[in-house]
């Protein structure tokens, strides 16, 4: 009986919140596989249903090779994940993404395991020119070309989510992995102005978790072999979102791999993308945070 999912990145923001939905809306076991590169112990969920284990994904044979038969789908979400910092840790960013997914991807054909695997708008935008932006965004592109050809070969089964800017609980909020929205709470709660890097005009598609793990488990209930996008129908710049904090700014310097629009093509992919719409809005949300962190 396949009664086991398995989510890798299980301590990270964007899987931490995907198992606690599942623990709501199925009856399977899960078992996280993390190596808490930016995962945290914090995230871990206290129910007996879930089990966490320290293991990098390509280590992912040895490690659940006896439990194989019982596992119905593995959600990998246990990638490195950001633009900027994939400069700065390119042998890890690879590691992760390259070596790391390679195996899961093995893994799971072998084992006849339904996939779903988080892709980013990073790595599609502007006509398909940003997967070169950075070492982040050409190992997300090169999954994706690599999973198409895998279908093609070997018929292999799978869903893919395209993820824009998430926010929400449990997001990084400092140090060298934290989201944009996490570093702006941060600043704020500290009183500190927050930082911008120029030009300031960036758009991003801001979408709440809820809204991302939702479609998760969408397109796995589904089971239609699909890609999907999940995003906010409102695009922000990224000015225009720290002035939403009502605090002071500050500017920092352009960066590599700096995107100045968050836009999904398809990019010669031979799949149609189904896209999905946010429902929690990120202005709304920025006013709750206000409100409930200036409390006299």
């Amino acid at each position: 009986m396949k009664n086991i999912i398995i989510v890798t990145g299980g301590a990270g923001f964007v899987g931490s919140n995907l198992i606690d939905l599942l623990l709501r809306k199925t009856k399977f076991r899960i078992i996280s596989l993390d190596n808490y590169s930016s995962g945290s112990k914090k995230n871990h969920i206290k129910n007996k249903r879930v089990r966490y284990l320290n293991c990098h994904t390509k280590n992912i044979s040895k490690k659940l090779g006896s439990e194989k038969k019982k596992i119905n789908a593995i959600f990998h979400f246990g990638e490195f994940a950001r633009i900027y910092q994939s400069f700065l840790l390119m042998n890890r960013c690879i590691d992760s993404n390259t070596i790391g997914s390679n195996e899961v991807f093995n893994f799971c054909m072998k084992n006849k395991i339904k996939l779903i695997y988080s892709a980013t708008s990073a790595s599609l935008g502007n006509k398909g020119n940003d997967k070169n932006l950075s070492p982040y965004s050409f190992t997300k592109a090169k999954n994706l070309e690599l999973l198409n050809n895998l279908k093609k070969w070997f018929n292999f089964k799978f869903e893919i989510i395209y993820f824009y800017n998430v926010y929400g609980p449990k997001q990084i909020c400092s140090g060298k992995m934290a989201t944009v929205i996490g570093i702006f709470e941060d600043h704020f709660k500290k009183k500190l102005p927050l930082p911008i890097v120029k030009p300031g005009n960036q758009s991003r598609r801001f979408t709440h978790i809820q809204d991302t793990v939702r479609t998760c488990f969408k397109a796995w209930k589904l089971n239609k072999c699909r890609h999907y996008s999940i995003s906010s129908k409102k695009e922000y710049s990224i000015l225009k979102v720290a002035k939403m904090f009502k605090t002071k700014i500050k500017y920092l310097l352009a960066r590599p791999g700096e995107r100045y629009a968050s836009a999904l093509t398809n990019m010669n992919l031979s799949n149609k993308v189904y896209r999905e719409h946010g429902k929690i809005d990120l202005s709304t949300y920025i006013k709750n945070f206000i409100k409930n962190n200036t409390r006299q």
